[in-house]
């Protein structure tokens, strides 16, 4: 009987990834359905579908579960979720889409059939009353309000059957993970709290702080990484992983970590996306999410502590994983060592403020930084990444001045 907190939503996972000869039956029907082309998020959530990460999810969501999630944070069946999972078309396509038939759902970014869908419902939704819900503004500087108000004019729900998990199994093995991958590894090492640590960025003295505070009240820790789509100028996953593995093996005690990784695109939704990893870590194993200072924000689109403040305006049984709430953390010179806002009585001008922001800025310029943002060894990793980045640039430029490389 396993210790570990029981998926969402009712006790099973869910994954809708068909396997053996029923996949094989599905590939070959696919080719022979009509193809709708569907979006980088579209596909990161159905990819997410098909590992049992969005479980209870069935497939893509009908009106009134959009409508519910938007305004209540529940669908019709009366379970929790906080943010809609929709799949949108073109008026066009829509048209020419009769209710019942079955799809394809096509992947054009990799040329991957990633699904089939039996459309039960198309419907038309009110975009800007979804963004200022989900995203709690309509600001199309927003790149998640953006994504929506570029959506097709339908929406198309019912159903689906995965057939396709990408890239992900190949170019990111031994890093992404099933929900059901992880849980066995929780349970080989005998864990029953686990903690839930968001990143799409290499770890530096923050992180490493706050995992180590998760550490000292669960059993251990899951650094759950973003392997789906990400913005411009962020660390490529293998750096991240190569940068993160040093860090863990010369600062933690030895199996108190576990790396993983989920193909879901991010939203930017700050608050309600800090619901979204609840929901989909609580699939995986966790007892536990670590919430920072403005969790899945982006822009100054929500104050530094929303996504904390969000868990007490649920109901207190939406979720069995509960949130691990730290303050905004920092390494102070006076204290002489990692501190936050609960815990440092000092003032500004002792703090060194830590950011992945400032972190890739000053190391692709070529900058020296404070040794207190990172670990020696995790700062070696990076400069060797962003040196390997100039030589690349050195070369094009070269290339393109000698005529060897055409403009």
């Amino acid at each position: 009987m396993s210790k570990l907190v029981k998926p969402h939503g009712g006790g099973e996972l869910k994954p809708l990834l068909l396997e053996g000869e029923a996949l094989e039956e599905e590939k070959k029907k696919a080719e022979t359905l009509k193809k709708v082309p569907i979006t980088s998020r579209e596909a990161g959530d159905i990819l997410m579908m098909g590992i049992g990460a969005f479980t209870p999810l069935e497939g893509f969501m009908g009106y009134d579960d959009w409508k519910g999630v938007c305004d209540d944070y529940k669908m019709t069946n009366g379970v929790f979720w906080p943010i809609p999972i929709t799949l949108s078309a073109t008026k066009e396509t829509a048209d020419s889409i009769s209710n019942g038939e079955e799809i394809a759902l096509l992947d054009t970014e990799n040329d991957v059939i990633l699904a089939t869908m039996k459309v039960t419902e198309k419907y038309t939704i009110d975009k800007v009353h979804e963004c200022k819900q989900v995203f709690r503004t309509d600001d199309t500087e927003h790149p998640g309000v953006a994504k929506v108000m570029a959506q097709g004019e339908i929406n198309l729900a019912g159903p689906i059957k995965v057939i396709s998990e990408s890239y992900f199994p190949t170019e990111f093995k031994g890093l992404y993970q099933r929900p059901a991958e992880a849980r066995k590894i929780f349970e080989e090492k005998g864990w029953s709290t686990v903690a839930a640590l968001q990143l799409r960025n290499p770890m530096h003295r923050s992180h490493e702080y706050l995992a180590k505070i998760a550490i000292e009240v669960c059993d251990g820790v899951y650094i759950h990484q973003l392997l789906g789509k990400l913005k411009p100028g962020d660390i490529p996953a293998d750096v991240r992983v190569k940068a993160i593995q040093v860090l863990v093996d010369n600062y933690f005690v030895k199996d108190t970590c576990v790396q993983g990784g989920y193909p879901m695109e991010m939203r930017y939704a700050g608050p309600r996306e800090a619901l979204l990893h609840a929901c989909f870590r609580q699939n995986y194993g966790c007892s536990h999410l670590i919430v920072g200072r403005d969790h899945a924000g982006v822009g100054d689109y929500y104050g530094p502590f929303d996504a904390q403040k969000i868990f007490h305006e649920i109901p207190e049984d939406a979720l069995l994983l509960k949130p691990l709430p730290i303050d905004w953390t920092f390494y102070c010179r006076k204290c002489d060592g990692m501190a936050s806002m609960r815990t440092c009585p000092h003032g500004k001008e002792d703090r060194v403020i830590l950011s992945g922001t400032m972190v890739r800025k000053t190391l692709s310029e070529g900058g020296e930084l404070d040794p207190h943002f990172s670990r020696p060894e995790v700062l070696e990793v990076l400069k060797e990444y962003y040196q390997g980045l100039e030589e690349k640039v050195e070369i094009k430029l070269h290339g393109a001045a000698t005529g060897e490389i055409k403009k």
